[in-house]
């Protein structure tokens, strides 16, 4: 990867110190913190063919825009790679109230981002009793396609002096409630967590039996995701 990286035009002008794996790797990427002179930068080598990375890059370029995601700077689609700006800060796996005020924040802005795509298919192979009942709840409720995230756990959330989402991969059009339901399963929100999240995110009234049924979908699909990468 060094090798790769000192030959190409971004770094031409840099003196690379150093290119370390990251211990800990996501799915699709193989993710490498490099070091300059001056700057650090994260390298991601993309592994996997079957993700849209066009529209990746396009919504962590208008995420950035709008401030909360990390700076996008090198897509080369030839060789494989994204480079993007060193994000200091660090993971959390519990929130306390500022912390799920500032993410329903982050949420409203990442929602009103405008992107032509279609709504993404929620399939699950193997529907449990439960699923089938959490979909027939979700279909008494009009849809709310916006930009979703998709893959809100904790490891694709910084905390520092602010909030920033990190990869992109599975971003795209889904009902605003799966998102909700990503924070409140993967953070373990408890009753008051959830009404405080759930009072900060929405203006107007809510349904909390959607999101409910939301968390159900979510839980059955990462399952499957799990245990097909096993």
């Amino acid at each position: 990867m060094i090798q790769a990286l000192n030959n190409h035009p971004f770094f031409a002008d840099m003196q690379i110190v150093s290119c370390e794996l990251l211990v800990n790797q996501g799915y699709c990427n193989e993710n490498y913190l490099v070091i300059t002179s001056d700057r650090k930068y994260i390298v991601r080598k993309l592994l996997r063919d079957d993700v849209d990375r066009e529209l990746e890059w396009k919504v962590q370029r208008l995420a950035y825009d709008v401030g909360i995601t990390v700076e996008p700077l090198v897509f080369d689609r030839k060789q494989g790679f994204m480079v993007f700006a060193f994000l200091e800060g660090g993971h959390k796996d519990k929130l306390d109230k500022d912390d799920v005020v500032h993410l329903a924040k982050i949420l409203q802005k990442l929602h009103a981002i405008s992107v032509e795509q279609s709504p993404v298919n929620l399939e699950i192979k193997n529907k449990t009793k439960e699923a089938i009942k959490a979909f027939e709840t979700i279909d008494k409720y009009p849809k709310e396609y916006v930009l979703c995230h998709n893959d809100l756990n904790p490891k694709n959330i910084f905390f520092f002096n602010d909030i920033k989402l990190i990869d992109w991969e599975y971003a795209g059009v889904n009902d605003r409630y799966f998102d909700l339901a990503c924070v409140c399963v993967e953070f373990g929100l408890d009753d008051a967590q959830q009404k405080v999240f759930l009072d900060t995110y929405f203006t107007d009234v809510y349904h909390v039996e959607k999101l409910e049924a939301y968390k159900v979908v979510y839980e059955a699909l990462c399952k499957e995701w799990f245990n097909s990468i096993a």
